[in-house]
């Protein structure tokens, strides 16, 4: 697994450096869902510090059996406001918030554990009935409103985008989320911080780099095939 990471680490320093960037800028989430806390054990021992969950029941379980690990873990799955008081509990960053419903229900959650949560807003770029998110158009005012909650932190936005199989054809997505970013940010909402852009997985991570991702989403290219 240590030759995996590294050679992950070196395409994201190689899509960095080749469109300007400093690789420091970019966040690596190692996607484990579905991975045993065994593998997990094995990904953190050959150098992973950030780890993507996807359902909630799952995560609960690994983050008790690799407590003793300093590890940051991030929830990237759809999240149902009835798991909420275990979201705040268990991640460091939720990327998957997009209706104020959601944002009220785990701002509530975090402050009875004395909390600011930090979120992402996912945003559904290519705007697929399939997939969750607010539509661009709705995503500032979203962004206004969960500005209001004293228990939430608004770090950036997120997206899922079409998939194809050319990468490339993948980058206009990308980049309608980071000119979103650009627009809110210019906004200077209190309680805003629009530093963190949440886009690319394995099959596109470096167009999305390209574009002005800061975290990349990475689990079959680290873990191998989920069956």
């Amino acid at each position: 697994m240590k030759d995996k990471l590294k050679a992950i680490d070196d395409r994201i320093k190689e899509a960095a450096v080749s469109c300007g960037r400093d690789p420091e800028t970019v966040t690596l989430v190692a996607v484990s869902k579905t991975m045993s806390a065994e593998k997990v054990r094995q990904a953190i021992d050959a150098g992973v510090a950030v780890l993507g969950e996807n359902y909630i029941q799952e995560a609960r379980e690994k983050v008790a059996e690799l407590a003793v690990y300093q590890v940051s873990w991030h929830f990237i799955g759809h999240l149902q406001s009835n798991k909420s008081k275990y979201a705040v509990k268990l991640f460091d960053l939720i990327h998957t918030v997009d209706s104020v419903k959601l944002a009220g229900t785990l701002d509530k959650e975090a402050g009875k554990i004395n909390k600011v949560q930090d979120i992402l807003v996912q945003v559904n770029t290519g705007m697929e009935a399939s997939k969750f998110g607010v539509s661009p158009d709705g995503a500032t005012d979203l962004v206004r409103a969960v500005s209001g909650f004293k228990n939430l932190h608004v770090r950036g936005l997120m997206t899922i985008p079409p998939l194809y199989n050319d990468p490339e054809n993948v980058a206009p997505y990308f980049r309608t989320l980071r000119e979103l970013r650009d627009s809110i940010e210019e906004e200077r909402i209190p309680n805003v911080s629009m530093d963190g852009l949440s886009m690319g997985m394995t099959g596109d991570f470096e167009v999305a780099i390209k574009e002005g991702a800061t975290i990349v989403r990475v689990g079959t290219a680290i873990f191998g095939e989920r069956y």
